[in-house]
């Protein structure tokens, strides 16, 4: 399942809110034995910065998840 950043609209950090929808799923995910992460670092590790902040989201198994982080870095890069 992919949420990812809109390039049509830079200043939009995601669609899914952090605490009530990202982070929920992220959780069960994992324990899944999944991978959840926002495409530069894993949802469960960020610090909300406000009760509705905005994330994008990537869920799936752990190999899916890391090639679509790969495509993040390259683009980076």
């Amino acid at each position: 399942f992919m949420y990812p950043k809109d390039t049509k609209d830079p200043a939009k950090a995601g669609k899914l809110r952090l605490l009530y929808e990202a982070n929920p799923m992220a959780f069960i995910v994992e324990q899944a034995g999944g991978a959840a992460t926002t495409g530069r670092e894993r949802i469960l590790d960020l610090a909300p910065e406000g009760l509705h902040q905005r994330v994008p989201v990537i869920l799936g198994s752990k190999t899916e998840v890391d090639t679509v982080t790969g495509y993040h870095h390259e683009k980076a890069a």
